[in-house]
């Protein structure tokens, strides 16, 4: 298996950044990693206290905010992320991203999509706006539903591994998540809830999608009423850089290993059964038992449990945990991971952290 990348810097795609509020508006959060980042996905989370996570997007534009454990329609909240900059992003004195009485930490994850630049995408039978950064696998698809089953263009170049769409007009609609490795193309899961996955709805037509489109049906307002705008975000598998695959549980503090071919810096875990979806990244916990966990569907703040950690490990990640969000026993789990290293950049130089094979 060749572990060579064309990502020898993850950092200018994808990057985690910690801040504390202080309640100042148009306060600047400045990532620190090698290469400077200007997000156009902006996932971010009170680490202190119970307040919904809220995501943000350069396609839509700054202070547009839909919130992943809500079935909530998109609204206009002027006081919380205010702008993308050249190295992260500003926000206002909202106390969901900038509470400084207490004072909050907050925690924010960001991919790279085109700067914002959009291109109108007519490959399938909706046209879409996307913008897309196929060197990451990466892309933000804006389209308006017709309420009649449809292909939608997703910009990639590559079929998508894993798509989270989510109807930003209608109240009552759910984040319905495609990932190839649930139980067939006719699955789905839902971001907002802890619900086990389904076919009952068959959100993507029994489709899987190609290097040009992704497909959806017809009967459902969470991916296709008639006149409504959706927003999808599509992640496809990059050597080195993003992985998105499955394991199998086994109830024991010695798990499952999972081989990436990088050192995870984001992981996201979801079972195909009724639990909640697990976050990790390399900036909360440690490499070794890095057990700093938020539930994306949940507005609770961040947790920490020794029975719920993973090990960061230079090529993958390791189940070290008893917990059942994370390790029941002949469960499955989907799981998307994003680099902090290759395990071996192009040139042959080997990710810095101990290695696993099993």
């Amino acid at each position: 298996m060749a572990d060579y990348t064309t990502i020898d810097d993850p950092s200018a795609h994808f990057q985690t950044a910690l801040y504390t509020g202080d309640g100042n508006d148009d306060k600047a959060i400045t990532n620190d990693g090698n290469s400077d980042l200007k997000p156009d996905l902006v996932w971010l989370k009170d680490r202190t206290q119970a307040e919904s996570p809220a995501i943000f997007d350069s396609s839509r534009g700054a202070t547009e905010r839909i919130q992943p454990n809500s079935d909530g329609a998109e609204s206009t909240e002027t006081a919380t992320l205010k702008s993308f900059t050249t190295d992260g992003f500003t926000v206002g004195t909202s106390g969901s991203v900038n509470n400084g009485s207490n004072p909050d930490k907050y925690a924010a994850w960001q991919w790279v999509a085109n700067g914002g630049t959009t291109a109108s995408d007519s490959n399938g039978s909706i046209t879409s706006t996307v913008q897309a950064n196929q060197d990451a696998g990466f892309s933000i698809v804006q389209y308006t539903g017709t309420g009649t089953a449809a292909t939608i263009g997703h910009g990639l170049g590559v079929a998508p591994a894993v798509y989270i769409v989510k109807n930003l007009d209608q109240s009552g609609t759910n984040w319905t998540v495609f990932h190839k490795d649930l139980t067939s193309n006719a699955y789905s899961l839902y971001l907002n809830d802890a619900s086990a996955e389904s076919n009952s709805v068959g959100y993507w037509n029994g489709t899987s999608p190609t290097s040009t489109v992704f497909s959806i049906k017809n009967t459902s307002g969470d991916v296709n009423t008639n006149t409504e705008d959706y927003i999808a975000y599509c992640f496809a598998d990059v050597q080195g850089y993003s992985k998105f695959g499955k394991y199998t549980g086994n109830g024991s503090s010695n798990g499952p290993m999972c081989y990436c071919g990088f050192k995870p810096a984001f992981i996201l875990v979801k079972s195909t059964g009724a639990r909640n979806w697990l976050m990790y990244d390399n900036k909360r916990g440690a490499i070794n038992l890095n057990d700093e966990y938020f539930y994306a569907n949940s507005n609770a703040g961040e947790s920490t449990s020794t029975t719920a950690g993973y090990d960061f490990l230079s090529n993958g990640f390791k189940v070290r945990n008893t917990y059942n969000d994370g390790n029941v026993s002949s469960e499955t789990y989907t799981f998307a991971a994003f680099a902090d290293n290759p395990f071996v950049t192009s040139t042959g130089i080997p990710a810095t952290a101990r290695a696993l094979t099993g």
